[in-house]
C-alpha cells in the first residue's frame, strides 16, 4: 500500500506543535459542527496536538473519537490534553494516512483539518477518508490557500516569504494552495457534484519559520540563504508589533456525503 511521500514543511518544532495546541473545534472546523450528533464514531486524520480532537470528543458523549497522526510525540501530547480534559471516549494512534488501518464503514465522520496541503497524494487520502465512513456518513476537509493571504503592512521581507513558501511547499511534495482544489479532489476521490458542499472561511496565523521543516528545505535547496531567513523571520516580529496589523488567511473546506 502507499506510504507518504512527501515532508512536512512546517515540521514539530515546539513553536510549531505549540501553534497547532491553540486550534479549537470552534475556530478550525465550525462547518462540521451542526452536523455532529451525540453518538456518533468520529475519526480526526492528522490529530497533531489533538486540541480540536477533544473538543470533537465533547460534542459526542455517548459516541467515540479517534484521532491519529504520524508522528508519536505530538500523539503522546494529544493523549495527556485528552486526559486533562477527562474525556474517555477519545484514543490515539499512529497512522499513515494513505493506508488508514480500520475497516470500511467504520466511522460517521471522518475529518481532517490542514492534511492534505502537506502530502503526495491528496486524493489518495480522501479515498481513505471516504472508504472508512459509513454509507451516508460524512467526509469534511479544511485547507489553507497561502496564495490567498492578505497582509498589512505589506513588508518586501514578508511577500518575499510568501514566494519561498510556495518553492519550499512544493519541493517538498505538498500542495500549498490545496484550499482552492479540495473540490476538485473531493471528484477525483470518486464524489459525486451533488455530494460536495464547498465553502471558505478565514483564521490567524503566526510565523515559526526559524525552527520549522521550512528553513531546512529553502538552505539546502539553494531558494535562500539562512541569513535572509533570518531576516525574513525579524521581519515577521516587526511585523506583528504594528498596531495596524492584519492578516488574512483564507482556507477551503470541503463536507462531502458518502453516497
Amino acid at each position: 500500500m502507499a506510504q507518504e511521500g512527501a515532508v512536512y514543511t512546517h515540521g514539530h518544532h515546539a513553536s510549531v506543535v505549540q501553534d497547532h495546541a491553540r486550534r479549537t473545534a470552534q475556530d478550525s472546523a465550525a462547518f462540521l459542527i451542526p452536523h455532529i450528533k451525540p453518538n456518533h464514531r468520529i475519526l480526526d486524520v492528522g490529530c497533531g496536538p489533538g486540541t480540536i480532537t477533544a473538543d470533537l470528543a465533547a460534542l459526542v458523549p455517548q459516541g467515540s473519537v479517534i484521532g491519529g497522526d504520524a508522528v508519536e510525540s505530538v500523539l503522546q501530547q494529544a493523549s495527556a490534553f485528552a486526559s486533562s480534559r477527562d474525556l474517555t471516549n477519545i484514543t490515539f494512534q499512529k497512522i499513515d494516512a494513505n493506508n488508514l488501518p480500520f475497516p470500511d464503514n467504520t466511522f460517521d465522520i471522518v475529518y481532517c483539518h490542514q492534511v492534505l496541503q502537506h502530502v503526495k497524494d491528496p486524493v489518495q487520502i480522501l479515498k481513505e477518508m471516504r472508504r472508512v465512513a459509513k454509507p451516508s456518513g460524512i467526509i469534511a476537509a479544511r485547507e489553507a490557500d497561502y496564495r490567498s493571504f492578505a497582509w498589512y503592512p505589506e513588508l518586501p521581507e514578508i511577500t518575499r516569504w510568501a514566494d519561498l513558501y510556495q518553492q519550499v511547499a512544493k519541493t517538498n511534495g505538498g500542495e500549498p494552495n490545496a484550499g482552492r482544489y479540495c473540490h476538485v479532489w473531493a471528484r477525483q476521490a470518486g464524489f459525486e457534484p451533488s455530494q460536495i458542499e464547498a465553502t471558505w472561511d478565514c483564521w490567524s496565523w503566526n510565523g515559526r519559520i526559524l525552527q520549522s521543516g521550512f528553513l531546512g528545505t529553502a538552505v539546502k535547496e539553494g531558494f535562500a540563504t539562512e541569513d535572509e531567513i533570518k531576516g525574513i523571520s525579524e521581519a515577521w516580529r516587526r511585523w506583528g508589533e504594528d498596531d495596524d496589523v492584519f492578516i488574512a488567511i483564507p482556507s477551503g473546506q470541503i463536507l462531502c456525503r458518502k453516497g
